[in-house]
């Protein structure tokens, strides 16, 4: 079988898992965030925190409570990481110097998980299981209850309330995000992924010297990293090493844990706003991106032409034999396309166009499914904005699900857009100026300038994965990037709840004859150029002078 028809049978394998499971789970989460009973678990923990779950709360009072839950989480894993050393189950690793300690609390509260450590060389049991992995879950869910928020903004009328943040959370966590990871957990078991709490031992004699290596709760955190789109790796090599992804079945059920919750939010946002048709056309759109995307990933990497590239069958180098080009074509474009940021490849080996997919993936606005709930929420807001620009083109006032957006919707919607490439393009440029940071690349030239690029970009779209020939691990680079992922993390959502409530308040618009049918593919194709265009455009100037220049050069 030839890689190029191994690597389609992937895709198709991966396309016929992803649509198994779309309704059921789609409908599940409805279902979850309908609800009016609470389990006894959860009832436990609203009287542990002192929250009332039934009290509904506006766009302003839902913000609040994100922000202080995410504060606190940032303070915790900060502290943690500082008296590491103190803790029983450090493995002997001494406490995580300030900035790094700041740059890795952060980030896994973000939902970035970018890290600027090695993992099986600076963090201990205590700190992988009681902290890191605890965020995975929480994180994830704060997502998924702003995704929600917004959808019941379409949903509802003549109100400003957005429902129950804390119950929204606990609900995620509990009924949807525990289950799910139990299962999967159990499945990479099974493909070879190993979960203990062993400490170092020696393994081997390699060039003249002993190798140590640690084991851990591998699986269970390995689960909850790819589902939640998290992406932060037990180990430095992250899903490219055996112990987290030992083989071509567990690469590709990482995958399908990666692009389920995101692609089954469409139909949970279908159910909630009273037409599943809605919910697919932006599945739809979700979908064309994404297979785009790793069509032409694919292409790149394995039509690369040159003998060496002709005896390994493509652009081999940086990827690992048990995947080959298929498998990690795959899985960058999964996670690029969604804030996971996990790697079973080296991005910067990759071709410089295949380099450049990598980052115009993260610079779309991880939309394609995106990440589980910032996917929906981001694609919602392009399509506020499509359906002005439809309304720009035919000169009616536009709406979206029975909403008019005004000039209020389209001023919350701009932020939100602008936002990210600000902080992207400016940290860059500041990065590139300054003497010292750009001291940390270990390319010249357009790489050098791809590697600071795509941290940024990494950072502030809450993606995580590196191009990983940068030396981030210092105090300019912890700082600067821990600053954009917080900013890239919350702003957004200020906008996102915004716009939920001003939605909320709206009385529904009865459909015309000249209603756009923002159901019909028509609008899904609209909606793909929409992001194409608006989002990716803004990038075009940066990218032509790191991946494209260095495309076209080779």
């Amino acid at each position: 079988m030839s890689p190029v028809l191994a690597g389609v049978l992937q895709v198709l394998a991966l396309v016929a898992a992803l649509a198994l499971a779309y309704r059921p789970l789609g409908d599940h989460m409805a279902r979850v965030y309908s609800s009016t009973k609470h389990l006894r678990i959860e009832k436990w923990i609203y009287q542990a925190i002192g929250a009332d779950p039934a009290a509904e709360m506006r766009w302003p009072a839902y913000l609040r409570g994100v922000l202080a839950f995410s504060a606190v989480g940032v303070l915790f894993l900060y502290a943690l990481q500082r008296f590491q050393g103190a803790l029983p189950g450090s493995l002997g690793f001494a406490s995580i110097d300030p900035d790094q300690a700041f740059n890795t609390a952060a980030s896994f509260v973000a939902n970035t998980n970018w890290q600027s450590y090695y993992g099986e060389q600076a963090m201990g049991h205590v700190v992988q299981t009681g902290g890191l992995a605890v965020q995975n879950f929480v994180s994830a869910a704060v997502g998924m209850a702003v995704a929600v928020a917004l959808v019941r903004g379409f949903a509802r009328s003549r109100t400003g309330e957005l429902g129950n943040f804390w119950a929204d959370l606990v609900r995620g966590t509990v009924r949807i995000l525990l289950p799910l990871s139990v299962v999967g957990a159990l499945v990479l078991v099974a493909t070879g992924v190993i979960q203990n709490f062993s400490g170092i031992h020696e393994v081997g004699q390699f060039d003249g010297g002993a190798r140590q290596w640690n084991g851990g709760a591998v699986a269970s955190q390995e689960v909850i990293k790819v589902l939640g789109t998290n992406g932060g790796g037990y180990f430095n090599a992250n899903s490219a090493h055996p112990f987290e992804n030992p083989n071509g079945l567990s690469n590709l059920f990482e995958v399908f844990l990666i692009l389920v919750i995101p692609f089954a939010l469409t139909r949970t946002f279908g159910r909630m706003a009273g037409s599943l048709k809605q919910g697919y056309a932006i599945l739809a759109a979700m979908a064309s991106l994404w297979l785009g995307f790793t069509a032409l990933m694919m292409w790149t990497e394995f039509a690369h032409h040159g003998p060496a590239f002709e005896i390994a069958g493509g652009a081999m180098e940086g990827k690992e034999t048990r995947f080959g080009i298929a498998g990690s074509s795959v899985f960058a474009v999964a996670t690029t396309l969604t804030s996971t940021g996990a790697v079973n490849s080296f991005h910067s080996s990759y071709t410089g166009f295949g380099g450049g997919i990598t980052m115009l993936g993260m610079q779309l606005g991880e939309i394609a499914p995106g990440g589980v709930g910032s996917g929906l929420y981001g694609m919602l807001v392009m399509a506020v904005l499509a359906v002005f620009v439809a309304g720009l083109m035919v000169g009616r006032t536009p709406e979206y699900l029975g909403k008019k957006i005004g000039t209020r919707e389209i001023k919350l919607a701009a932020c939100y857009i602008l936002i990210t490439p600000a902080l992207v393009l400016c940290f860059t440029a500041a990065a590139t100026a300054l003497p010292t940071p750009a001291d940390s690349t270990a390319n010249p030239g357009a790489h050098g300038f791809s590697e600071i690029l795509y941290a940024y970009t990494s950072g502030a779209n809450n993606n995580g994965s590196a191009f990983a020939g940068l030396n981030a691990d210092t105090q300019w680079f912890n700082t600067t990037i821990g600053i954009a992922m917080l900013l890239g993390r919350f702003l957004p959502m200020v906008f996102v709840l915004a716009l939920a409530g001003s939605l909320a308040r709206q009385s529904p618009v009865p459909a015309t004859a000249g209603t756009l049918g923002t159901h019909r593919p028509l609008f899904s194709g609209l909606l793909v150029g929409t992001v194409l265009v608006v989002t990716g455009l803004t990038y075009f100037p940066a990218l032509a002078l790191g991946p494209l220049a260095e495309g076209l050069a080779s």
